[in-house]
């Protein structure tokens, strides 16, 4: 099977490779399996399309986590959508790169908002904000226990690890997003989310028998 080359290529020309890794008959039989939902030809797209896929969005997005969750959902939607009836005039390949494109668009421009609200934030509103309070009246919902010392074990964390973890996991901000916004190296971001982790491990262990 032919692979990606290492020099990147412009979408237009990644389409036109990808056209010429199946052949029409194989490219028929995986569409009409596909519509009637055969898993196996699922396997077979995307062992054959992810290095292509993964390429655009990773040259797009410039994090691996993002791309790797803009090709599942490229997959997913592709999954989901494709039927007997679907117009069989674009080949699958070049169809899921620019499904991939326009998602990983999409994601980006995600990103200018979340980077936006953001730095838009002092950092003692920041501080504030990414730490939910417990409401008086949660005591009576499942979980309040777990809640509450998850929120103590995150509102003693130090500040500036604090924000580190709060962005990443409450806001989705990728790493290099956080060291953009807060205005520090990308390796002191992951420093403090380390830290951070190493201390809520701890904070949190003899939680470990309440979650299931």
């Amino acid at each position: 099977m032919n692979v990606p080359p290492d020099r990147p290529l412009r979408l237009e020309s990644r389409q036109s490779v990808a056209r010429s890794l199946v052949s029409q008959e194989r490219e028929s039989s995986l569409r009409a399996r596909l519509a009637q939902r055969d898993e196996a030809a699922l396997g077979e797209l995307i062992e054959l399309t992810t290095p292509w896929l993964l390429g655009v969005a990773q040259s797009m997005l410039q994090d691996a986590d993002d791309a790797e969750d803009v090709v599942m959902d490229t997959f997913r939607v592709m999954w989901t959508s494709i039927t007997p009836a679907a117009d069989e005039s674009q080949g699958l390949m070049p169809l899921l790169l620019r499904m991939t494109r326009q998602r990983a668009i999409d994601r980006l421009r995600n990103r200018t908002r979340r980077l936006r609200l953001v730095t838009a934030l002092t950092p003692s509103e920041m501080d504030r904000s990414t730490v939910a309070p417990v409401e008086p009246n949660e005591a009576a919902q499942p979980g309040w226990h777990i809640h509450t010392q998850v929120h103590a074990a995150l509102a003693s964390l130090p500040p500036e690890q604090r924000i580190a973890v709060s962005l990443a996991y409450f806001e989705g901000l990728a790493h290099s997003e956080i060291a953009a916004s807060l205005g520090v190296p990308l390796g002191t971001v992951k420093t403090r989310i380390r830290l951070a982790f190493g201390r809520l491990r701890t904070a949190l262990a003899p939680l470990k028998d309440w979650v299931p």
